[in-house]
């Protein structure tokens, strides 16, 4: 008795020792150790379910009770609250049934061994109760007494009550029929300490597969099994940088420059710079990222590679705004400068000395130096818009006067064109001998009104 005692404290400490570390809420193996005490009343007539049968099921006088370890069971759980376990069990009997007269029998020491195997059904798990547990079990197993044994079929109730996740009490009464006359039907109660443990672990992480988010990849408990590589405190699944250790509110990037934009988003990730410039720097501050800011420390314009515009003629008017950079203009004259009443009118004394062949359009030569003065004065106003106007005196037909005028102010404007005045800056008209500037009653007057004038288009 004594080295079989020893044997079943062997084995429960194997079992402890190597699943100590493994132990878990949803680990499906169960190891309970446990004191039991056998009960051979009723022996009754024989009838397995006798009126006698629990007559005397809490008659402690008829217990025979092992007070120590007697009794080692494990389960595993196959699911849907169902577990099979197999349990070895020695006691000592003193006690078996009882005589005619209701006193128990006594026998001389002899020793009690039962190997059973049980399939349980949890009560407890349907009624989703994790504390306490009531189960019932049905099954089978072989009894000897001394060297006599015989086959039972058992029948069980009990129940488990948890203190923790791992740890429990175990209560369980057994009712165990034998098919051999010479071995008498009876009760195994049982009280004991139960652990459970053993779930499976696919990534060795010491998280159990049933509670682990990532069952097939090593990572923490904080975060349910599930990686954190770079060891940033943010699980990879979160992290848009899991290699590189970061910071939180940058989902776990790092931000080197410390300028609040996520390396893999700066454009400058070693220099604090604008998130407007995906991170780079503007040290004068006008919107161009020093890189390509040619001039990074005087605020500039983009268009202008970050440098200020230049005004080369010095009119107030900048390059890019002045249609006449090199010339001094005004700012109403975007830049140009403007044609004014003096201009005008010294435009219009070299006009009217132009002369043409009589009665014709045809400029004659002497007429050339005038009209390279007049050039001058247009390319010096290089933006103005001008008309060539023509007129005639009253002399002959009002109609060929008519085509007369239009005809010298095109050939005026035709000859300006060809000597580099664009064409788009003239137009030409004639007015025949409707605009008059002077009496046509007298030869003076009449050569006056012969005239062509160049008048700025406002």
């Amino acid at each position: 008795m004594k080295n079989l005692s020893r044997l079943l404290f062997a084995m429960l400490f194997v079992l402890v020792y190597s699943n100590a570390n493994a132990q878990d809420k949803n680990n499906p193996w169960q190891i309970t150790i446990a004191t039991n005490a056998v009960d051979a009343y009723p022996s009754g007539d024989g009838a397995p379910f006798s009126e006698t049968i629990f007559s005397k099921y809490v008659d402690v006088d008829n217990y025979n009770i092992l007070p120590s370890l007697s009794s080692v069971s494990v389960s595993k759980y196959i699911g849907d609250g169902f577990s099979f376990g197999i349990a070895g069990s020695l006691n000592k009997i003193e006690n078996w049934g009882e005589d005619a007269n209701g006193d128990a029998l006594s026998v001389d020491d002899l020793s009690y061994y039962a190997a059973d195997g049980t399939i349980k059904y949890n009560i407890g798990e349907v009624l989703d109760w994790k504390t306490f547990e009531p189960y019932l079990g049905v099954g089978g197993g072989y009894t000897w007494i001394d060297e006599v044994g015989a086959g039972t079929l058992n029948g069980t109730l009990g129940f488990n009550l948890w203190f923790n996740e791992n740890i429990g009490l175990t209560v369980q009464s057994a009712y165990k029929h034998a098919f051999e006359d010479y071995l008498n039907t009876h009760f195994q109660h049982t009280v004991g300490i139960s652990i459970k443990f053993g779930g499976a672990d696919a990534d060795g992480d010491g998280i159990y597969d049933k509670d682990d988010a990532c069952p097939d990849v090593p990572g923490l408990e904080a975060f349910n099994g599930c990686p954190d590589t770079d060891g940033d405190g943010i699980e990879d699944s979160k992290d848009s940088c899991p290699n590189e250790a970061g910071l939180a509110e940058l989902n776990g990037c790092p931000d080197t420059d410390g300028d609040g934009i996520a390396d893999k988003d700066d454009a400058c990730p070693t220099v604090a710079g604008l998130k407007a410039l995906s991170g780079c720097p503007d040290a004068d501050g006008d919107g161009v990222r020093d890189g390509d800011d040619k001039c990074p420390n005087t605020p500039g314009a983009a268009a202008n590679n970050g440098c200020p515009w230049p005004d080369t003629d010095g009119d107030g008017v900048l390059d890019k705004d002045d249609k006449c950079p090199q010339v001094v203009g005004t700012v109403a004259n975007n830049g140009c400068p403007e044609v004014t009443e003096e201009v005008q009118k010294t435009l219009n004394e070299y006009a009217k000395t132009i002369l043409f062949d009589t009665g014709r359009s045809t400029i004659k030569t002497q007429s050339e130096g005038v009209l390279k003065d007049i050039i001058s004065i247009l390319n010096e106003y290089s933006t103005a818009t001008f008309t060539v106007e023509g007129h005639t005196d009253s002399v002959g037909r009002e109609s060929t006067n008519q085509k007369l005028s239009e005809s010298r102010a095109n050939s005026v404007k035709d000859y300006l064109v060809a000597n580099g005045i664009s064409t788009s800056r003239l137009s030409a008209v004639g007015h025949g001998e409707a605009k008059p500037i002077d009496s046509n009653k007298t030869r003076k007057g009449r050569a006056n009104n012969r005239r062509v004038e160049i008048n700025l288009i406002k």
